[in-house]
């Protein structure tokens, strides 16, 4: 029998991450629309909905030194399209940042017309986003306080060997 829908990883996740907050419902639509998942009050009368993308952690198969290595929580890798983007109807996206050898997971929450702007201050004439994540253990609580840094894979390069 063929499932009627079925959930992926990232968004399963998410879900079980915000059902950890008190009076939050989390909705799985059945059709395909850009929206992975609704989440509302407890009273189902404010709503926000979330695109969610997830990726892989890539730190334990990377060829860096491990001195390097070691102040990494994860490396995850995303490709968007810049018209996708563009057009999502979602209020929030949602990029899930496994830890494969920790066992941690991290969340940048970001609107995507926020993405879009900077990303297109980087690569403003792309169609995809190529866009690699990093999650340093010591700048744990800079997620959390809401900064996140856009840079280029120069600028990244750089300041890694610092």
């Amino acid at each position: 029998m063929r499932p009627l829908f079925t959930v992926h990883a990232g968004e399963f996740l998410v879900g079980q991450h915000i059902e950890g907050f008190k009076g939050k419902n989390v909705w799985v639509p059945t059709k395909d629309t850009g929206v992975d998942l609704l989440v509302t009050n407890s009273a189902n009368t404010k709503t926000v909905t979330l695109q969610v993308k997830f990726s892989r952690d890539f730190l334990p198969v990377m060829k860096y030194d491990p001195s390097i290595l070691k102040n990494f929580r994860s490396c995850t890798w995303f490709s968007l399209d810049r018209n996708k983007l563009a057009r999502s109807i979602a209020n929030f996206l949602v990029f899930v940042l496994p830890g494969f050898d920790k066992h941690t997971c991290d969340y940048v929450i970001i609107k995507p017309s926020e993405l879009k702007k900077r990303l297109d201050t980087l690569h403003s004439n792309s169609m995809r986003y190529h866009t690699y994540v990093w999650v340093t253990k010591h700048s744990k609580g800079l997620a959390h306080s809401g900064h996140f840094k856009t840079r280029s894979a120069k600028d990244c390069r750089r300041h890694f060997r610092e």
